[in-house]
């Protein structure tokens, strides 16, 4: 499991009201316990067959942070699948040039079969989208850049 994606649900789990999490993906199983205000993390690896020993490959390279756009960014408040329409074939909350006032509803992000509209935290014009349709989102990622 990646790193940042461990680092991501300790962090829900530590500021929510979420005791206890548990995730199972083919790489193996995740259990994070919060206790005494903090979040502890168990990992159990999958068994993997007796190899012969091989040379560690070289690690690779760390890649650039992106550049941070400008103007005002909406984060993804949750992990989830972000939607930029009620429904399929809906019309999206919003487009690139959009007028939004705070408060407004401007996408959907699904998590844990729960659709939780996600409303704008301050009026002005869209001039990015950064979330695609249908795909998954991390906690914080950018999702709409506002001016």
């Amino acid at each position: 499991m990646d790193l940042r994606k461990l680092k991501t649900l300790i962090d829900l789990v530590s500021e929510s009201n979420v005791s206890e999490l548990e995730i199972t993906e083919a790489e193996g199983k995740v259990r994070i316990v919060k206790g005494g205000g903090a979040a502890t993390m168990m990992a159990a690896a999958p068994a993997l067959p007796a190899v012969a020993a091989a040379p560690m490959a070289a690690a690779a390279p760390v890649p650039a942070p992106e550049p941070v756009p400008a103007g005002h960014v909406v984060k993804s408040p949750m992990v989830g699948t972000f939607y930029r329409a009620a429904s399929p074939g809906a019309k999206s909350f919003v487009e690139i040039g959009s007028q939004v006032k705070e408060g407004e509803t401007i996408c959907i992000i699904e998590a844990m079969k729960i659709l939780n509209e996600i409303e704008c935290d301050k009026a002005g014009t869209i001039t990015q989208i950064l979330g695609e349709n249908g795909q998954a989102v991390e906690y914080g990622q950018p999702l709409f850049v506002i001016e």
